[in-house]
């Protein structure tokens, strides 16, 4: 289903009308409302609540003509929203504004409101994807109907991509569109999700994440019957070696460029800044870190994690197979064979005996921090919050990887509050309690406003 505008009369991009923060925090209010709970089944998430609460918001924009808006459904209910507001020079850029419309399941017990509520309450807006990555989702949806509104055409086309499915992996969201309707969604730089938080005194923007590359350890033993153990051996106890081997040996640390810029932006310490700059010294340095000490060990090299084990059938027969599923995190750069070569490596002398398969993954992505995109981003920052920006690298992924697959340079966007260190932001990803405060939701919103004036205008 589609709603179609003429685009010939798109408007200008100028600072928000009055009220535009307010609306912001109340389209947010409702998306969180709506519960789009994506639980990874195909059946779950059920998007097209929000997608009907977006096409109401953005009702007047599209009456204007200005604007063309398409509802892609992947499956019932699995419903994304492409906006389209035309611009008037085709050698302009087209920024797209990639947000999701699902969120992750809660467990009620863990919250003292309704995690679907959306309270706001002290100057904060309570409830699921306040913080993932609903805010952001409120307010490209605002800029893009305040620029609808506007007198003047900007030059470049300025696309909402409010998608299905992030949270289980895109498959229904922005991978199917991408596959089934590349001309909705053809843009030529963006902005999504993962940026904003506090490094020191910068402000956080995510140009890269690492890849996933998991993989499966196939153990095997001789089996027997259980009463009798002697001559017989456990699959199972070959496991808990190799488990044991997979604790004991990690990957060593692979520093780069985006490592040192967090170094130098989050550590004030000249002493721990060096050493955390030696990749000898690295490990010893991180319990100095408190609470970024996990982010910063994930993207200072390849992770290993074992999540998944299996061994056995019935309690009485002693198991010929076991195996273990591994989450491999990798760097942008990394390829299957290097992963291979450094598991086995890992695995030392058990190597041999072991069968690896490849799990479902994809590689890591990165956008280069030289473009006319990230300079906005940088003077946009800098004016509404007085302060730097630091390119960065999340240790886990988003829909921007798919984008940047194709070419186009993505990035992490965001603008939160002073008091938001990463290690406030990461607890309210996917955590009990989720909210975000109206000042973190009104400086994004104002600092989005300037780039997409500074890109489009």
């Amino acid at each position: 289903m589609s709603e179609r505008g003429d685009a010939s009369s798109a408007p200008t991009l100028t600072a928000p009308a009055s009220g535009s923060a307010a609306d912001t925090i109340a389209l947010l209010r409702s998306l969180i409302r709506e519960a789009c709970v994506n639980d990874g089944s195909v059946a779950s998430g059920q998007e097209i609540r929000s997608v009907r609460v977006l096409q109401r918001f953005l009702a007047e924009a599209v009456a204007t003509g200005r604007v063309e808006t398409h509802v892609l459904e992947s499956a019932p209910g699995r419903a994304s929203l492409v906006a389209r507001l035309r611009g008037t020079a085709p050698d302009a850029p087209s920024l797209g504004l990639l947000g999701h419309l699902d969120v992750v399941p809660v467990d009620p017990d863990g919250w003292t409101r309704n995690p679907f509520g959306g309270d706001l309450i002290d100057g904060e807006i309570w409830g699921r994807g306040a913080v993932d990555m609903l805010y952001l989702t409120a307010a490209f949806a605002c800029v893009l109907r305040d620029a609808a509104l506007a007198p003047e055409p900007p030059r470049g086309d300025l696309v909402l991509l409010a998608v299905a499915d992030e949270e289980g992996g895109g498959e229904y969201g922005i991978h199917w569109l991408v596959r089934q309707h590349p001309e909705a969604v053809r843009v030529t730089e963006a902005l999504s999700e993962s940026g904003g938080m506090r490094m020191g005194r910068h402000v956080a923007i995510e140009v890269a994440e690492k890849g996933s590359a998991g993989r499966r350890l196939i153990i095997h033993g001789k089996p027997g019957h259980a009463s009798i153990p002697y001559g017989a051996k456990s699959a199972s106890y070959r496991v808990g070696e190799v488990l044991q081997r997979l604790g004991e040996v990690m990957p060593a640390a692979q520093l780069g460029p985006l490592w040192n810029a967090f170094v130098g932006a989050r550590i004030q310490d000249p002493a721990l800044a060096e050493r955390l700059r030696d990749p000898v010294r690295l490990d010893a340095a991180l319990p100095h870190l408190g609470g970024i000490a996990g982010y910063a060990h994930a993207v200072s090299r390849i992770t290993m994690s074992p999540t998944v084990l299996r061994a056995g059938m019935t309690h009485n027969v002693i198991p010929a197979m076991g195996t273990i599923d591994l989450d491999i995190r990798t760097l942008p750069g990394t390829t299957d064979a290097e992963v291979d070569r450094l598991l086995r490596a890992v695995l030392g002398p058990l190597a041999d005996d072991i069968e690896i398969e490849h799990l479902r993954g994809w590689a890591a992505t990165a956008s280069p921090s030289d473009t006319p995109l990230f300079a906005a981003i940088e003077r946009a920052v800098e004016a509404v919050a007085d302060a730097p920006v630091v390119p960065i690298m999340a240790a886990g992924g988003s829909d921007a990887r798919v984008l940047r697959e194709l070419g186009i340079p993505a990035y992490g966007f965001g603008l939160l509050g002073p008091e938001w260190s990463y290690e406030r932001y990461r607890e309210g990803v996917h955590g009990n309690d989720e909210r975000i405060d109206v000042e973190s939701v009104t400086l994004s919103l104002e600092a989005l406003q300037r780039i997409v004036a500074d890109r489009l205008r």
